[in-house]
């Protein structure tokens, strides 16, 4: 239910019914219409605030998508809300802005309290991300309420570390897609001194060492991730790339063999090792047009050797790249003309 929806007949505090719900979204929808932005970064602003049915939406729900927030449900007629009252009060502020409190007088705003459904008072809730994440019933010793906001700030510590490694590795990735492996490199590694078993970072930190050269590195480090975890995208991504370092490393030069699969249009292995040359060089396209043509003149040849080939560049240059949507529309295209 809604917890600004019209209620025919306004429950007083005694009235609430139900079980107090320590999980849930929280009603988004009501009568007290839309928060303007302003409003918002307003409510976010006080660590401890009186709040009303028509400040909800903008001191709770908008507030709980920065910082935590704690909803205080008390009456003035109650003598346990007097004494959790101060103590909430107290280890809110001591949390130096990580969270907010929210203090609902129910008298006033028995919507709210049929919402939560509680049934005695004082009821506590934790709010975070606009739903309801924790709670509890009754007037704690200190002890306990320090203990339970100090959940709720692992919780929110955690979603935030989590968003910065999400941050560290998409930067990270751009800087190597435009050539900047070192920089790339150090933010990968960064990234596992924090989380050692990151899978994104393992394998961006593998191509970051093939960028520059260092197949040794990339292959010791890909040697150290668990078998069960070759399929993960980002290492079976990172292994291609290593296989395709290393066979373009034996091809030769690439002058070379641009000449002898000039010279003879027929000597596959020539059209083969050319285009492993041209990927190791950064000419990820012009690999793919030679492997092609070699899959165009003959199919079968070396096991379907250029098939393969080019199933092993697209996963190391991954879904992303818009080389590869092209490349496997013309794989297709060849293999089932």
């Amino acid at each position: 239910m809604p917890i600004f929806a019209k209620e025919e007949k306004p429950a007083g505090a005694a009235g609430a019914a139900g079980t107090a719900g320590a999980a849930g979204t929280v009603g988004a929808a009501g009568a007290a219409g839309t928060v303007s932005a302003m409003g918002a970064a307003e409510a976010a602003g006080a660590l401890v605030k009186d709040v009303s049915t028509a400040s909800f939406m903008a001191d709770v729900i908008e507030a709980s998508r920065q910082v935590p927030v704690i909803v205080d449900l008390w009456a003035p007629w109650c003598g346990p809300c007097k004494q959790l009252g101060p103590i909430l009060e107290k280890v809110v502020r001591e949390a130096k802005g990580k969270l907010r409190l929210a203090k609902v007088n129910i008298d006033e705003n028995p919507q709210i309290a049929q919402q939560f459904r509680v049934q005695s008072i004082p009821a506590v809730f934790a709010v975070a991300g606009g739903r309801v994440v924790d709670g509890f019933v009754g007037a704690l010793p200190e002890s306990q309420v320090k203990a339970f906001v100090e959940r709720l700030k692992g919780e929110a510590g955690a979603d935030e570390g989590e968003a910065q490694i999400a941050e560290a590795l998409a930067e990270a990735t751009r800087l190597l897609e435009e050539g900047d492996a070192g920089t790339a490199s150090a933010i990968f590694g960064q990234i596992l001194q924090h989380v050692p078993d990151n899978r994104a970072a393992l394998g961006g930190l593998a191509r970051a060492y093939l960028k520059s050269g260092d197949l040794a590195r990339a292959k010791e480090l890909l040697a150290k991730v668990p078998e069960e975890h070759a399929g993960d995208p980002e290492i079976a991504a990172a292994r291609s790339a290593l296989e395709l370092a290393e066979q373009a490393k034996a091809s030769g030069p690439i002058d070379e063999l641009k000449a002898r699969s000039l010279a003879n249009p027929a000597d596959h292995q020539a059209r083969f090792d050319y285009a492993n040359a041209l990927y190791a060089a950064g000419r990820q396209g012009e690999a793919m047009d030679e492997l092609l043509e070699l899959l165009r003149r003959d199919r079968k040849w070396n096991d379907e050797a250029a098939r393969k080939q080019l199933l092993k560049l697209f996963e190391a240059l991954g879904p992303g790249n818009p080389l590869v949507a092209g490349g496997r529309r013309r794989l297709s295209s060849l293999l089932f003309s």
